[in-house]
């Protein structure tokens, strides 16, 4: 009798052991992990495509895009700018020409090396946010001296090395970036018609672009976890909205 029990208790220890340590069972740890990659598998692509200097631009990114980062979106969220918009490139030798001029040309440039050097888009994005929120309250034509001093303030107020950004530009990197941004830009299927182009998951929004929140939390399969698609205004109707401003792109 006594030594039934005993059996008994070995196997129910053995049984206990055995749960623990079978690595099927989750832990608190698993459960989190495997949270985070189901929401990593399920992220939605938004894209902007824009440039530096059209004003449009500039009042989506510190009027609209910045809310990204004042939510809980960019949990759910690929971000991804693509500074080049409807500037050209002339061949064989791809002179660069943008729609508003040179200082367009450079702070695309600028902004296409803050990017490669600081991939996370919280890091990147807060330099071009300040970048353009300075130029939202500075005459339109800036000189070189004024784009160049804009950025600069920014890396500094930011605590991001200026030398970098400087040495990605005078050594060339920084034009074959944008020329990469340049080829992705113009692979868009459909064109891009204009700036602030916006995209989710590849699909342009065309003039809803401000109304891009409504797509992302459509696009997004567990919306109801996150807070920013929680408002019931945020769906998409398909009414007819107010065209926003936008920079039309040049076509030759």
């Amino acid at each position: 009798m006594a030594s039934s029990k005993l059996l008994s208790f070995l196997l129910l220890s053995l049984f206990v052991i055995f749960i623990f340590i079978d690595p099927s069972n989750s832990s608190p740890d698993n459960n989190f992990t495997e949270a985070q990659s189901r929401i990593k598998s399920k992220k939605v692509n938004l894209s902007l495509y824009y440039e530096s200097l059209c004003p449009y631009c500039r009042s989506f990114i510190v009027s609209q895009l910045v809310k990204v980062f004042n939510t809980d979106l960019l949990s759910i969220i690929d971000l991804r700018l693509v500074p080049w918009g409807n500037a050209q490139y002339v061949k064989p030798n791809k002179t660069i020409i943008c729609q508003h001029g040179e200082d367009e040309c450079y702070l695309n440039t600028i902004h296409a090396c803050a990017i490669n050097i600081w991939p996370d888009p919280r890091k990147h994005f807060n330099f071009i946010y300040c970048v353009e929120n300075q130029g939202l309250h500075a005459e339109d034509n800036l000189h070189s001296d004024g784009a160049d001093a804009v950025w600069k303030a920014c890396s500094a107020a930011l605590g991001m090395d200026q030398k970098l950004i400087k040495n990605c530009y005078d050594n060339g990197y920084g034009r074959k970036l944008l020329l990469r941004y340049a080829t992705e830009t113009d692979d868009l299927h459909p064109k891009h018609l204009f700036v602030p182009w916006v995209t989710v998951n590849n699909q342009p929004l065309y003039d809803q672009y401000e109304n891009f929140i409504a797509y992302v939390c459509n696009a997004y399969k567990d919306k109801a976890l996150i807070k920013a698609c929680m408002p019931h205004s945020l769906h998409v109707t398909g009414e007819k909205l107010p065209i926003p401003p936008v920079c039309y792109a040049e076509r030759r």
